[in-house]
């Protein structure tokens, strides 16, 4: 409890100390200049190219191997303005870096305050916190160098295929599993868990698994209170439907674009998905606008040949 207590204590005063660190202004085009070119010194060694052909002699190659980051997926990641030395500081200006320079990263929440603080409200009432409290960091899941914001992503497929990579990199992968699951524990097959969902891999291309695996009356597009599967969400209609919570969560940062395009709500799914109840498509409309149209056209003209034709006959039989 003591511990708890300072450890809210600390966030406490970080929110006050550290108040503007998540909410910097973007860099000026001459500081990105700056933090790039400092910023591939540190790449010159942990990417594929410096693994290939490194800078320096000497270097622990097997072990690099394991601290390689993808360039292009940093520098379009929510820390790619960054520099490195923001995160890796004391310890890392040497070359090959100290053994405790770990010790000396910089945590989530001294930039993310309030946000670690209503992250560990919901993550204390997840199943992830049932056993594995004390091995779980934020990095366990949200790897630094690539995770991006859905709002940045926009796109639904790039949002799933991210956030459920997260989650599937544990819970579809034995080895993976072994190394943070209580001992003895083996990884449930979730192809057999999840029988129950028609074209279950489908499924995990197109919605997230916290659409499921999080309370679905939580409005909020992120949410760390992962639930087990007795608590799961298994009515096929909280997101096959007219007014799905999936406009909330997932197509939250489409909706309002759509519809101010299409003029309804759902658009943003149509776009992507089948959603049972969601009828209306800008496609559908015109194919069904034309068919109406054609069809009143062609109700008109044929009662007015049938009156032209009649006109004739009398004429002729006058006649």
């Amino acid at each position: 409890m003591k511990k708890k207590l300072c450890g809210a204590v600390a966030l406490l005063a970080l929110m006050v100390v550290l108040p503007v660190f998540a909410d910097d202004p973007p860099p000026t085009p001459e500081e990105l200049v700056k933090i790039h070119a400092a910023n591939g010194e540190c790449l010159a060694c942990h990417s594929e190219a410096g693994l290939k052909k490194p800078p320096k002699e000497g270097l622990d190659l097997k072990k690099l191997r394991n601290y390689l980051v993808d360039v292009d997926t940093y520098t379009a990641s929510d820390h790619g303005q960054m520099a490195c030395t923001k995160c890796h500081g004391d310890g890392y200006d040497q070359h090959p870096h100290g053994d405790k320079a770990k010790e000396s990263l910089t945590e989530c929440q001294d930039c993310h305050a309030r946000k670690a603080m209503r992250i560990e409200r919901q993550f204390d009432k997840s199943v992830h916190a049932e056993n594995l409290s004390d091995k779980f960091t934020c990095a366990t899941c949200h790897d630094p160098h690539v995770m991006t914001l859905a709002a940045k992503l926009g796109d639904p497929h790039k949002i799933v295929a991210q956030d459920n990579k997260i989650c599937l990199d544990c819970h579809d992968s034995d080895l993976a599993f072994a190394k943070i699951a209580p001992e003895k524990k083996k990884r449930p097959a979730i192809d057999d868990i999840h029988d129950w969902l028609p074209n279950t891999r489908l499924h995990w291309k197109a919605v997230r698994c916290i659409e499921c695996h999080t309370p679905t009356d939580e409005k909020l597009s992120l949410s760390h209170e992962i639930q087990n599967k007795d608590k799961a969400e298994k009515k096929c209609a909280t997101c096959h439907s007219a007014n799905t919570s999936l406009n909330a969560r997932l197509y939250r940062h489409l909706a309002k674009e759509e519809q101010n395009k299409y003029g309804f709500l759902n658009s943003a799914i149509l776009s992507h998905n089948y959603v049972l109840g969601a009828t209306r498509n800008p496609t559908l409309d015109l194919i069904l606008i034309g068919l109406f149209v054609a069809t009143v056209l062609g109700v008109i003209g044929h009662g007015l040949v049938r009156a032209i034709m009649t006109s004739l006959r009398r004429r002729k039989n006058h006649d």
